[in-house]
């Protein structure tokens, strides 16, 4: 190691990936704003937050976690131009206070980490 390569470091510091916890509350922080699909979860996140990522394993654990619970279902969509449906996601009426104050906790904890970042 070198100091150039520690200096590197801090200039462009590698993603970091959401856990099981953040990746929840980010879900249902997009759900909030409209149904969505895995993969396009996962886009979303690298573009609005740029220093964060989602493996499919946590995202899939996530998704599955909240049907689980009750919060959001999913329901197949034909997409012109793929040949087969996709698995879309959308919060359940119930739970949309549950989402909000989850949600807030995604917000709350990505401001307070780019303060650092």
């Amino acid at each position: 190691m070198t100091f150039e390569e520690i200096y590197q470091f801090f200039q462009e510091p590698p993603p970091i990936y959401l856990n099981k916890e953040l990746a929840v509350c980010y879900i249902l922080s997009v759900f909030l704003r409209g149904d969505s699909y895995g993969t396009e979860l996962i886009e979303r996140l690298e573009q609005e937050y740029s220093t964060y990522r989602l493996s499919d394993t946590v995202l899939y654990s996530a998704l599955k976690f909240l049907e689980k619970q009750g919060t959001i279902t999913g329901y197949w969509q034909k997409v012109e131009g793929r040949g087969r449906p996709r698995r879309m996601y959308q919060i359940i009426p119930e739970s949309r206070t549950q989402a909000q104050e989850l949600a807030r906790l995604w917000h709350e904890y990505t401001t307070r980490r780019g303060k650092f970042l």
